[in-house]
C-alpha cells in the first residue's frame, strides 16, 4: 500500500506558472530574474496558504538553476533542480524562525552566509515565520541583511507583517500575497479533481472555495477531506453535510417567506435550522449575506461581486427582482442589531426570533407610519398617491388647487354653560372664501423598485414646505369679552397641546398667567428667546381657536419679557464681608476697634 500524500503536498506547484492567484508576485519576480536585477532580501507576507513559501522555493530553485528556459522557469533537469527536488542542495538553506527564534541562531546562520556556496551561483536562506524572532535576534540579523556577500540571498516569509522591526522592513524587498479569488481556487480544485479520478459539481467547489476563505491550502485540506468522506464524489450535498455549511435554500426559503410575510414559516425554519445543530449567530451572518448578495444582485454592474456557481448566481438574479430594495436595507439593519446583541442576550434565540419578525413586518410597519391622505384632498391628487405608493409609474407633480379653493377650519368646541351666559350666542359664519389654507401633499414610503428617488421626494417637500403655512382666520366681530372667559379658552388650549405632547409650548402657557388689555391686546410672559420665539411660531394656531371661540377678531398676543433680577452671591471673603457689613455697619467699628483681620 503506497504511502498517501495530501494534495497541498502533492500538486504544490513547482513553477511560477503553476502558481494560483498572485500573477504580480510571480511576474514581478520573473522580470528580477531575467533582467538580473534581485535583490538581497525579500519579505513575502501575506495571509496563512496562498503560497509565500512555495514562491520562496520557486524563486530559490530558479536563480540557481544552470538551464533556466526562455519563460524564466526552472529547467528541473540540471544538478541543482535535481538536488533540490532531492533535498539535498547544499545552496538552499530552510530556516524555521519560530523555533530558532533566539540570538544564538541567528549568529550561526551569520557564520554560515561567510562560507560562499559549493555548487550553483547563489546561496540562498529562506526564513519562515521570521516574525517569531526575538527583538534581539533581529538586531543581530540588520547588518548581514544589509550588506551580505553578493551570493548570499535572503528570502523571509510571515504573515504577520506588523510584528517585524521598522529596520528590518527597510533592508528588504517587500511582496504583499493576496487572498485567492473563489473561481481560481474552485478551478483549481477541478483540475485536481480531474487529475485523481473524483467525480465533482461546481456548487460543491464554489462552497469548499468560500469556505476557505483565500486560502488554497485549507481548500486542499477540506477537498481531501470531502473525497474521503463521500468516496470520491465531491457533491454540493457531500460539501455542506461534512464542513457544517447551511444550505442557500434555508437562506432562499426564509427570504420568501419574509416577501411573504410569513412569521410562522419563518420560525418553523428557524426551529429546523437549529435541530440540524446550527448557531443562531451562525444563522443570522449568513442571513446578512444573503441579503448582501441580493442587493448585489440587483444590478447587471454589481452581479460580478457575487463568488457562487452560475447556478446559484441565478438564484440570486431571480429573487432579487421581487425584492425591493428598501425591505433589504431595512432587513440588513435588523439582522445587523441582532449580531450585536447576541452574544450578551439571555435568550438568544429570542433575539433571532424577534428579528424575523421585524423582517417580517417591514412593510406592514412602513404602512401603519403613513399619513393618511386628507378628506379635502383634490380626487386627482388621491389617485396620483395611490399609483405612487403602488409604485407603478415614476412620481408626477400634483397638480395645484384651484385658486379660492379653501378648507373650512374645524368648528369650535361646546361652549361651556358658563360662556353660554356670559356671551351672547352668535353662530360663528366663517365661509371657505375667509380661510386660505392648503392641505400638503402627504409623502409616503415606498418600498416598490421604482420607488422615486431621495432627490425627488426632499426637493418636493421643500417646495410644498413653502406653501403649507397657515394664516390667520378673518372676520369682522369685535364682541366684548371678561378675563375670565379668555383665561378659561386659554388653559383649555393648554390641556389639548399636552396632550399632543406638546411639553415646551404648554409649559410657556401656563407658567405665567398672561395680562389682558383693553385694547384686546393679550400679554404673555416670556423668559428668553427660545421662549419667544416658540410664541411667534404658535401664534396663529392660539390666535385662530381663541378668536373664533370669543367672537373676537382683535385678539392679538405680544410677548413680555420677564424682568430678572440677579443677585451676585459673594464668594471670595472680601465680599463675604462686605456683605455682612452692609447688613450692620457697626461690624466694622468692632473689627477696626479690636484691629482684627479678614482671614
Amino acid at each position: 500500500m503506497d504511502n498517501f500524500i495530501v494534495s497541498a503536498r502533492k500538486y504544490r506547484p513547482t513553477t511560477f506558472e503553476t502558481v494560483v492567484g498572485q500573477q504580480h508576485i510571480t511576474g514581478t519576480l520573473k522580470n528580477a530574474i531575467k533582467n538580473n536585477q534581485l535583490a538581497q532580501a525579500f519579505l513575502f507576507c501575506g495571509p496563512r496558504g496562498v503560497g509565500k513559501t512555495t514562491c520562496a522555493r520557486i524563486l530559490a530553485k530558479t536563480i540557481n538553476c544552470q538551464h533556466i528556459t526562455a519563460d524564466i522557469e526552472a529547467c528541473g533537469q540540471c544538478e541543482s533542480c535535481r538536488s533540490f527536488s532531492n533535498g539535498n542542495s547544499f545552496s538552499i538553506h530552510e530556516l524555521d524562525a519560530a523555533s530558532n527564534n533566539s540570538v544564538d541562531d541567528i549568529r550561526s546562520l551569520i557564520e554560515q552566509v561567510r562560507i560562499p556556496p559549493q555548487s550553483g551561483k547563489y546561496k540562498i536562506y529562506i526564513i519562515d515565520e521570521v516574525h517569531m524572532l526575538s527583538q534581539q535576534a533581529f538586531n543581530a540579523f540588520l547588518k548581514t541583511l544589509e550588506e551580505p556577500p553578493s551570493y548570499a540571498i535572503f528570502i523571509l516569509a510571515t504573515t504577520e507583517k506588523h510584528k517585524i522591526l521598522p529596520t528590518i522592513l527597510s533592508r528588504c524587498q517587500i511582496f504583499d500575497f493576496n487572498r485567492i479569488k473563489v473561481e481560481h481556487i474552485a478551478a483549481h480544485l477541478g483540475s485536481i479533481a480531474q487529475r485523481e479520478g473524483v467525480a465533482y459539481d461546481k456548487d460543491g467547489l464554489y462552497l469548499i472555495a468560500q469556505k476557505a476563505d483565500g486560502g488554497l491550502r485549507d481548500a486542499l485540506s477540506m477537498f481531501d477531506q470531502i473525497v474521503s468522506f463521500s468516496n470520491k464524489n465531491v457533491s454540493y450535498q457531500a460539501v455542506i453535510d461534512n464542513l457544517n455549511i447551511l444550505d442557500y435554500d434555508y437562506y432562499f426559503k426564509v427570504t420568501d417567506a419574509i416577501l411573504a410575510e410569513d412569521a410562522a414559516a419563518c420560525l418553523v425554519l428557524f426551529n429546523e435550522i437549529l435541530e440540524n445543530g446550527f448557531d443562531g449567530n451562525h444563522f443570522i451572518s449568513g442571513l446578512a449575506s444573503h441579503f448582501r448578495d441580493l442587493l448585489v444582485g440587483k444590478d447587471k454592474v454589481t452581479v460580478k461581486l457575487l463568488e457562487v456557481s452560475d447556478s446559484i448566481r441565478e438564484r440570486y438574479i431571480q429573487q432579487a427582482e421581487k425584492t425591493a430594495v428598501g425591505l433589504l436595507l431595512s432587513a440588513l439593519n435588523i439582522a445587523n442589531q441582532c449580531e450585536i446583541n447576541y452574544r450578551t442576550s439571555k435568550n438568544q434565540r429570542l433575539q433571532v426570533e424577534l428579528a424575523l419578525l421585524k423582517m417580517c413586518h417591514i412593510a406592514t410597519a412602513v404602512q401603519v407610519g403613513k399619513t393618511k391622505v386628507p378628506t379635502g384632498t383634490a380626487p386627482e391628487a388621491e389617485k396620483k398617491n395611490d399609483n405612487k405608493l403602488a409604485g407603478n409609474a415614476s412620481p408626477v407633480a400634483p397638480s395645484a388647487p384651484p385658486v379660492g379653493a379653501q378648507i373650512r377650519p374645524p368648528l369650535p368646541d361646546k361652549p361651556t354653560t358658563a360662556e353660554v351666559k356670559a356671551v351672547e350666542p352668535k353662530q360663528v359664519q366663517v365661509v371657505e372664501e375667509q380661510t386660505k389654507l392648503r392641505v400638503p401633499k402627504l409623502k409616503g414610503i415606498n418600498l416598490s423598485p421604482s420607488a422615486p428617488s431621495l432627490h425627488d421626494v426632499f426637493s418636493d417637500k421643500k417646495e410644498n414646505g413653502a406653501k403649507d403655512e397657515l394664516e390667520y382666520i378673518k372676520g369682522d366681530e369685535r364682541n366684548p369679552f371678561n378675563y375670565d372667559q379668555f383665561l378659561q379658552l386659554w388653559h383649555a388650549y393648554a390641556d389639548k397641546l399636552k396632550a399632543a405632547n406638546k411639553i415646551s409650548l404648554f409649559t410657556l402657557m401656563t407658567a405665567n398667567a398672561p395680562k389682558l388689555r383693553d385694547d384686546f391686546k393679550i400679554e404673555v410672559i416670556v423668559e428668553n428667546t427660545i421662549q419667544e420665539e416658540l410664541l411667534v411660531e404658535s401664534k396663529i394656531d392660539i390666535l385662530n381657536d381663541i378668536r373664533v371661540k370669543l367672537h373676537n377678531f382683535d385678539i392679538d398676543l405680544i410677548p413680555l419679557h420677564m424682568e430678572v433680577n440677579t443677585v451676585r452671591t459673594p464668594y471670595t471673603t472680601q465680599e463675604k464681608y462686605q456683605a455682612l457689613v452692609a447688613k450692620n455697619p457697626v461690624l466694622d467699628k468692632l473689627r477696626q476697634t479690636f484691629h482684627l483681620g479678614l482671614d
